[in-house]
């Protein structure tokens, strides 16, 4: 659908040379000379790649109606990895490719943002936090909670992070899924 440039605000989601993506920030510019014009930066949904376009008052861009699902992961065969959205009750099948980010972290049942179109499942989010067992690290020494280094540690679902030398195996640590890093240790 064709809206107008003056139309465009942050989040939403435009076609783009053949693209989708989502506009991260705007500005509406009127020069003393000539006509107004909007300076769009823009992010790829599927890529993440950022874009600047430039474009007159005139222009029109496609309007993608993107739907956030909730939607849990099941398992993985191979290549592909399968969600169910929790409200259609439909299964998506999701190439790794697509899934690189989130592959370290994700575990059995967790439940998921997908963003869809069309039916298509474009992208899947985690949720910012997560909490996972410790299921392999160096045993931690008396004292050395008074230290601040750091050691490698294996969670549940294979993923390497860097954790606090007091983490022992079977705690439960709380990680940000947004950059991989230990937050704190939970309690069961």
């Amino acid at each position: 659908m064709g809206i107008g440039i003056t139309e465009v605000y942050r989040g939403m989601a435009l076609n783009v040379e053949g693209d989708i993506y989502t506009v991260v920030e705007f500005s509406h510019v009127k020069p003393c000379k000539g006509s107004s014009f909007v300076r769009l930066k823009l992010r790829s949904v599927k890529t993440g790649n950022a874009l600047e376009r430039t474009y007159r008052s005139a222009e029109t861009l496609d309007d993608v109606p993107l739907e956030e699902r909730k939607m849990q992961y099941l398992y993985n065969t191979g290549d592909a990895y399968h969600f169910m959205c929790q409200t259609t009750y439909e299964e998506h099948a999701l190439q790794a490719a697509l899934l690189t980010d989130i592959i370290p972290f994700l575990m059995d049942n967790m439940e998921v943002t997908g963003l869809v179109y069309q039916d298509k499942v474009l992208k899947v989010s985690l949720p910012n936090f997560i909490v996972a067992e410790i299921i392999e690290t160096s045993p931690g020494v008396k004292g050395d909670s008074a230290k601040s280094d750091n050691k490698p540690a294996k969670i549940q679902t294979g993923a390497t992070i860097s954790v606090p030398l007091f983490v022992d195996v079977g705690d439960s640590v709380k990680i940000d899924t947004r950059d991989g890093q230990y937050v704190e240790r939970v309690k069961k």
